[in-house]
Formats: structure tokens, sequence, C-alpha cells
């Protein structure tokens, strides 16, 4: 068997392998991408982007209905869900042939296959049964993830959804349960009431969005109700039992009540689970620690010459992480080859890693909760600023939402930032900055910020943290 030798080569091709693939092409090593099924992953064909077009369908047609709001006429309002799943379709496609077109640009080889590794420097991929072995000086796993399924919740795809069937769904349910409250079951649980489903979430948690603020997460869970959501908190699905065209879910609250809800169809959004399996870590003695492969704080795992990034090595389970991962690790392999141009290399702080939630309101966050915060012994100033108080937002027709931040009282180091309302995923950024350049409050408080922007809620609830507030 002919044998394909690279410098580098990357097992998996989502938004973490593909990135560190250019990076190393970039650096001069001849690299390669294993890709079983579509470039760009499950972010850009069955993740991120693909479910952000679908809540883009559900925004506009949120809008037509109000459109007498804005002394607009908007009559014989409908949706064609066929078509907007095919515009989702659509994009996840052209986004997937502009990765094919980066590997060609930087000049990478992308091999077709189920990878698996023989060793820690050779691979074998399969394809319709023929096998390739490829050999590489460093392996960099970024197999990805996939959802989390239990005994008594699995998905058939057809009455139990994961997240790929709530993507091209095969009807239109007029009930629909949502387990799991996190950005994947929030945001599928937004697009479908805004499409006029009647949607129950259930949590297992005491309250929804359990990752955020605790004051967003009420805020949040206050909208979603105020929209028709059901929201049940301290609850947990125990048995799905299918019938021919519905599903009997069994939901037991947390003291032990237990009721029945007939739906359509069930999203499982529990989590998700790191793609392990069948790559050969067991053979080569890859340590793994609960589903996810472990790393140093570099992506080198225990074995020379083996590396992992993204969602196979635990959470965050974000694409940005993932991206941001792999290029640290391709620097870090290549400075210790010699590469004297790569210079400020530092780990990954992941107290700076944005989440965002593309629901309505949207949900943006960066760095402590004010909890977490006061757990870790600080003294906090905390800053708010509401939506209603912002121009732009009220010309918007957007006045619902709240801008927080947490500061260090003794030092004026922004600790977190916590945001609800329309655009707060474009916003967060100007804190994840902040928090990058390690500013305080002196220097957020003397940056401008132009008007009429809802930009300008970020710079009043800096000041509102120190009594200085302006507008509100």
């Amino acid at each position: 068997m002919s044998v394909q030798k690279f410098d580098l080569v990357v097992l998996g091709s989502g938004p973490g392998g593909y990135v560190a693939a250019i990076r190393a092409a970039q650096l001069g090593f001849k690299t390669a991408v294993i890709e079983r099924e579509n470039l760009g992953g499950i972010c850009l064909n069955w993740g991120c982007l693909p479910t952000k077009a679908l809540l883009r369908s559900a925004e506009v047609f949120h809008n037509m209905k109000h459109a007498a709001d804005y002394g607009l006429i908007a009559a014989d309002l409908g949706f064609d869900l066929d078509k907007v799943v095919a515009r989702s379709r659509g994009i996840a496609a052209q986004l997937s042939a502009g990765i094919a077109h980066l590997m060609k640009k930087n000049k990478i080889t992308v091999i077709e296959g189920q990878g698996s590794l023989v060793s820690p420097s050779k691979l074998s991929v399969e394809k319709d049964g023929k096998k390739t072995m490829i050999e590489a000086t460093d392996i960099i796993l970024a197999t990805g993830a996939r959802a989390k399924q239990l005994p008594h919740l699995q998905a058939d795809g057809n009455l139990v959804w994961t997240y790929r069937h709530a993507l091209v769904p095969n009807m239109m349910p007029k009930k629909l349960l949502v387990i799991g409250s996190g950005a994947i079951g929030i945001e599928f649980a937004s697009f479908y009431n805004e499409l006029g489903a009647d949607v129950t979430v259930i949590e297992m948690l005491d309250r929804v969005m359990p990752v955020e603020d605790e004051e967003i997460s009420t805020l949040a869970e206050k909208s979603f109700k105020s929209q028709g959501i059901k929201i049940k908190t301290n609850a947990s699905v125990t048995s799905l039992k299918n019938k021919k065209d519905s599903v009997i879910c069994t939901i037991e609250a947390k003291g032990g009540k237990s009721e029945q809800m007939e739906v359509d169809r069930v999203i499982i959004a529990i989590g998700i689970d790191g793609n392990v399996e069948n790559i050969g870590l067991e053979e080569n003695k890859i340590k793994t620690d609960r589903g996810h492969v472990v790393t140093d704080q570099w992506g080198h795992t225990n074995i020379k010459g083996i590396h992992a990034i993204g969602d196979v090595t635990g959470p965050p389970w974000l694409a940005h992480k993932a991206s941001h991962e792999g290029v640290i690790l391709v620097e870090k392999i290549a400075r210790d080859k010699g590469n004297k141009d790569i210079k400020n290399l530092h780990p990954m702080d992941k107290g700076n890693i944005p989440g965002c939630t593309y629901c309505r309101p949207q949900v943006a966050s960066v760095g402590l909760t004010e909890k977490a915060a006061k757990e870790k012994g600080y003294k906090v100033r905390v800053g708010r600023f509401p939506f209603m108080a912002n121009g732009k937002a009220i010309a918007m027709g957007e006045p619902e939402g709240l801008v927080k931040t947490v500061f260090d009282d003794k030092t004026g180091e922004l600790l977190g930032a916590h945001m609800i309302g329309a655009e707060v995923t474009e916003m967060i950024q100007g804190y994840t900055i902040a928090r990058t350049l390690e500013t305080t409050e002196t220097e957020l408080m003397h940056t401008i910020f132009p008007h009429p922007t809802m930009s300008e809620m970020m710079h009043e609830a800096v000041l509102d943290a120190y009594d200085k507030a302006l507008h509100f």
C-alpha cells in the first residue's frame, strides 16, 4: 500500500480543523485534511450557520407580523416551510463550497473518507471499501461532537429529533417539546414558536439558559413566556412513547410529581458527546475523560505528535473556540520546530471566549457572571442599562433588553459582561476586546461610542457601575 506523506494532517474539517489546516499551510507545512462527510463540519453544514438561516427567516416573519407597528401594511402573511429549509440548506452548501475553495487556495490536500490512527504518525483512511495510508509528523484530531442521547431519550429522526432532524423537519409540528434549554434547545424553541408551534421547553435545572448570568436568565424566561413558550424548570423527561404520529412524554418534576404530555414532535437538546470512537485512540493509548480527548493548554495529547482541538476536547463547545485553538496549536508546533517568526504566543484564556444564543431576544456574554465573581471572592461593582432607555433601540422598535457589566471594585477590571436584546450577539465583541486588552473602567469610560447606536448602552452600563450613568 502506497503512503502519502505530509508534515501535518488534520482529522476533521470543522471550524477548528479547516482553520488549523489553513494556518499550517500559511506557515509552510505540507498539509492535508481528512473529512468523512462535508467540508466545514457540523457548524457550517448542520449547526451554527444553517440554524441562523432558519432564525433569520423567523425574524423576518416576526417583523412582517408587526409591520403595522412601523406604519407598514403586510397582508395575507404565511410561510412555506420547505422553502425556509431549502434556503438554509442552500446556505450550508454555499459555505461548504467556500471551504473547498480555501483548501485549494492554500494548497491543502483534501482526503475524503473515515480516518483512524494506526500509530502516532500514521492514519488509515477508508472510503468505499478502499484504504489509503497517510503519514505525518504531526496529527491534529478535530473530529467534533454529536448530539448526546440517553437510553430513554433516543432520537429516531421521525418523531424524536436531534438538531440535525430539526433543521430538515418532516413536518411543521403543532405541538413541540424541547428537552434542554441551552443554546441549541432555546434557538429551536424560538424558531418553531415564531412559526406558530405550541412549544414547551423542559429544563432539569432551576432556570433556563443555566450557564448565563442569573439576572439575564430570568429576563430571558420572562420574555419566552410572553411569546407563548411554556417553560418547565426543575423537571426531566423520564420516558418517550412513540405513537403513529405523536409522542407521549412523561415529565417528572423535582418533587416527584409526574404528568404526561402528547406532542407531535420532540427535540432532544441535552448536550453533546465527543466523536472519540473508531479513530484509534485506545489503540494508541491516547487519554480520554468522559468522552473527550485530554489535552494540555496548547492542545497536545499525552502522545507526542498527536494533538486535539475543538468539541472533541470538551467545553465550551463553540466554533470560535475551536478555530482559535487550532491557530494557537499550529503556531506552537511551528515555534517548537524553530520558526522564529512566531512571537507573543499565549495559551487561550477561556474566560475571554464569548457565548451567543440567537433566540429572540438574543443573549450574549463573556467572562464571569455576577454570582461566579462573588464566589471567587471579588467585591464587585455592577452596572446595568436597559434597552428602553436607548434612543436607537426605541427607534428600531426593540425596547426589550438589558446590558449588564461586572467589575472588580478594587482594580476596575472588567470581570464579565452579560446582555439580552436585539443584536447583542454583535455587540458582545466590544467587551471581549476590552477583556483581551485588560482594560479597566477608566479606558471604557473614556471610549467614545457613536450616536445613535445600540452600542451606547455598553458605555452606559460601564458608567452605571460607578454611579455615572447619563441617560437612566
